[in-house]
């Protein structure tokens, strides 16, 4: 089990992908081995879901990958205009409604050789959207994920910021490859402080005697989901922190959970068997409470 389980859908193998302008079978979507997302994990992404017909907390989205290409000196040659355009027309070209996830990618483009500087990059940035029909199982909710707190930590932002959505994700891959020959589905990483910080792929919430609590957040991606559970937590009345905390308060606490783009939110069973029971009050709650939101973005 994972924060991105899903059944094989027989319809990937066929949906056309958006890149640069037109779209192609997915077979044929493929990028140069010069491209600097594949040489130097030079890019940044966003993950996108499409609820009727819609994307919910898109301008979000968009903002955060504005944000990190004007960090990384990235020419997007993209108009938020022109992201929407290429969502519409790829959904609408796959017949697609709900139940889909969406990755949307932009690296540095083509590199003339092999080398870190941007000076052999030429002919403008690679642009890709993939969409595919994808839909978490009911059984990640139910039984929950289990967490293994990893050696691996979350960076200072000076050395590389952990707020950047980029390809550059070795530090997550390590984290998820230590969780699973733990024996978990997701790696607990914590900051360069020892205090909690977030998950591999998703952010990390526990509810400890009332109150939810989440990382400060500055070592993990500014994440979409995560501020959207924290304004319905607010707008409910349910006593919330973004602070610091150890593990003692994680493993002391009722309840715990998942939050990520692909499936909402995500209870969690254990972490470093610690158990929780399922599903706790406050976490059946905000995600009803979520579900809502999602409803109320997409007119649904």
């Amino acid at each position: 089990m994972s924060s991105h389980d899903h059944a094989e859908d027989p319809r990937n193998t066929t949906v056309l992908v958006w890149m640069n302008g037109r779209l192609v079978p997915r077979g044929e979507a493929v990028v140069s081995i010069l491209d600097s997302g594949f040489l130097m994990g030079d890019g940044i992404w966003e993950g996108l879901r499409l609820h009727n017909g819609k994307v919910p907390f898109l301008d979000a989205h968009l903002d955060r990958l504005e944000e990190n290409a004007r960090a990384l000196a990235l020419e997007l040659g993209w108009t938020r205009d022109g992201i929407r355009a290429a969502i519409d027309e790829t959904v609408a070209a796959n017949g697609m409604v709900d139940g889909v996830h969406m990755r949307l990618m932009v690296t540095r483009g083509l590199k003339t050789t092999p080398f870190q500087g941007t000076a052999v990059n030429v002919g403008g940035p690679t642009r890709i959207l993939l969409a595919e029909w994808k839909d978490p199982p009911a059984e990640l909710f139910e039984r929950g994920m289990s967490v293994v707190t990893v050696p691996i930590r979350r960076g200072r932002p000076d050395v590389q910021d952990p707020a950047w959505n980029s390809h550059s994700k070795l530090n997550c891959v390590s984290a998820s490859i230590a969780a699973a020959r733990a024996g978990g589905d997701e790696g607990l990483m914590l900051d360069p402080h020892g205090f909690v910080a977030t998950c591999n792929s998703t952010h990390f919430f526990v509810v400890r005697r009332g109150e939810l609590l989440t990382s400060t957040g500055r070592y993990c991606l500014r994440g979409v989901t995560r501020q959207a559970v924290l304004d319905v937590a607010r707008e409910a009345g349910i006593p919330t922190r973004e602070c610091d905390f150890p593990l003692t308060w994680v493993y002391g606490a009722q309840e715990a959970f998942c939050t990520g783009t692909y499936a909402g939110i995500i209870p969690v069973n254990n972490v470093d068997g610690r158990t929780y029971d399922l599903p706790g009050p406050i976490t059946a709650r905000l995600s009803a409470l979520y579900r809502e939101r999602i409803a109320r973005e997409v007119g649904g």
